[in-house]
């Protein structure tokens, strides 16, 4: 290697990148507390690119709805913007104030039904223990023979409550405060998402500018082309993701209703909601609905089950694929993988991100992995030939006797 001022930039950003990785090995905890305070800090700035990337596909299209003249007049073009935002914020307050007007009192009325028929369960349950002991005096000669401490009982359970009253004032308190702090970055997030949307293509372009000033152009046009896979990847999954569930409560709620189902309307809003958390979406609104039917007619909630199965089936087998179609295309394996990983790290909202991130990383991968085979020139066959647990068949060598030559 030449010991030219290239070389020696490159050796030297690697023994500084070598001295701060063993620094930080060594003083793990206080990098990873300085990394969650940064992101504590920068929170509901990061909240609010994900409300402004989410809001951004309602918001274009309200534009290409309501302004269609091209080109644009001066006033069309200075009010395109402003107003198309509101009308988003306003379809997507709907769609949230809709939902919750109509599964809270349907909750509301379930669980005043599951209240009204605990007493009759309870009586049922002490009609049955009565006829069991009357079938049984052993039973309740045993139970009278048994020496129980109430006094005792009662100091442990007032101990229990006085601690428990502190560990209950302490729990409220956090979450009241977590609650609190949950609704300043969610507005601060909003506010920060309506500064970003109203000037979008700006911020566009400055961050364009900053990467070919401090890129080289190759890399700023690979990560510039990267940017967009993932803007088209992630609006087509968060589209087709809204338009699928939407379908699939349309369709609960025409098949409840033809069948007479309690509890219609609630169930398919709920279905539809949950719809937009893959995989593990389905088997809540099954649970839920399936819970609410089973109070008025347990016969009913296993005909529930089954219809539900059924309309799953069609839903991912004909509306998914051609709904949501190859925009994420990405193999169900990595799809289940991606909603496990992001589950377990970041909840629901991390099950509807992975999926998009996995699916770009795996475009990319897939490019990267096409372009080194091609600049290899590794021949299509090698990897097209199916993989077996036989051993490859060799030609015979003419020279070694084989079993018929031997006359076995």
């Amino acid at each position: 290697m030449e010991w030219n001022k290239s070389n020696m930039k490159k050796l030297l950003a690697v023994v500084a990148f070598a001295v701060l990785l063993f620094v930080g090995l060594q003083n793990l905890p206080a990098v990873v507390a300085f990394f969650g305070f940064l992101f504590r800090l920068f929170f509901p700035f990061l909240l609010g690119l994900c409300i402004a990337f989410i809001l951004n596909v309602p918001l274009r299209f309200v534009e290409r709805l309501l302004f269609r003249r091209k080109p644009p007049s001066r006033v069309a073009k200075k009010l395109r913007r402003p107003v198309s935002l509101l009308v988003a914020l306003l379809l997507v307050a709907g769609v949230v104030f809709i939902v919750l007007f109509l599964l809270i009192p349907e909750v509301g009325r379930t669980l005043q039904a599951l209240a009204n028929r605990i007493p009759p369960f309870i009586a049922g349950v002490q009609s049955w223990a009565a006829d069991l002991i009357a079938r049984h005096p052993e039973w309740a000669d045993w139970l009278t023979s048994l020496e129980i401490d109430w006094n005792q009982i009662g100091t442990q359970a007032m101990g229990w409550l006085t601690d428990g009253t502190g560990l209950l004032l302490d729990s409220t308190f956090r979450a009241a405060t977590s609650v609190f702090s949950g609704l300043v970055n969610f507005f601060l997030g909003l506010i920060f998402a309506i500064y970003v949307l109203m000037q979008k293509e700006k911020l566009g372009r400055q961050v364009k500018k900053v990467l070919y000033a401090y890129l080289p152009e190759k890399y700023a046009d690979r990560a510039v082309a990267i940017g967009a896979l993932s803007h088209k990847t992630f609006s087509s999954f968060l589209s087709g993701q809204c338009l699928e569930a939407c379908i699939l409560g349309l369709l609960f709620f025409i098949a409840l209703t033809v069948f007479r189902f309690p509890y219609a309307l609630m169930i398919s809003v709920l279905t539809a909601f949950t719809a937009l958390i893959p995989i593990f979406g389905a088997i809540i609104g099954c649970a839920v609905g399936a819970f609410c039917i089973l109070i008025v007619d347990p016969m009913q909630a296993l005909w529930f089950i089954l219809l539900f199965q059924v309309i799953q089936q069609i839903e991912g087998n004909l509306i998914y694929p051609h709904v949501v179609g190859n925009s994420v295309n990405l193999p169900s394996m990595w799809v289940l993988v991606a909603v496990t990983v992001g589950g377990s790290t970041m909840g629901v909202a991390g099950m509807l991100l992975f999926i998009p991130l996995c699916s770009v990383l795996y475009a990319v991968f897939r490019e990267t992995v096409g372009r080194r085979l091609k600049r290899r020139k590794v021949s299509p066959a090698k990897w097209e030939t199916p993989v077996s647990g036989d051993a490859p068949s060799r030609p015979a060598d003419p020279d070694v006797p084989t079993a018929e030559s031997r006359g076995e």
